[in-house]
């Protein structure tokens, strides 16, 4: 669990937005994102066992909208006072361009916020 752990499930009860700063990967670096937080736990199709942070990402305009994030990569999490709507964390943003001809754009939903989040 990160530090402020409490404060994630505190944002998720309350709706609240939050700035995660995170190490990616792919990215080879750490991001800033502003984030809706959905769940605190393992998640499905994950074989290795690990609670991961899961948050919707905003900014994410390809793929899917939901990050799954171990805590060692998250370097910061602060919540912030504007609060989200789950109901509109459903589909991924539109695409920049029209997706190609018999290509559907990616738009992977979150099951929703959890309803008794671990702590």
């Amino acid at each position: 669990m990160i530090a402020n752990h409490a404060q994630f499930i505190a944002a998720l009860e309350e709706k609240r937005k939050v700035r995660v700063k995170f190490y990616s990967k792919p990215d080879s670096g750490v991001l800033d994102r502003v984030c809706a937080p959905l769940d605190y736990g393992p998640g499905a199709g994950n074989t290795d066992g690990l609670n991961r942070y899961w948050l919707w990402d905003y900014a994410n305009d390809t793929g899917s909208c939901t990050l799954g994030l171990v805590p060692q990569q998250i370097v910061d999490l602060k919540v912030l006072g504007e609060v989200f709507d789950p109901a509109q964390l459903t589909s991924a943003p539109a695409p920049a361009a029209p997706p190609a001809e018999g290509v559907s754009p990616a738009g992977d939903a979150p099951t929703g916020l959890a309803s008794n989040p671990k702590s």
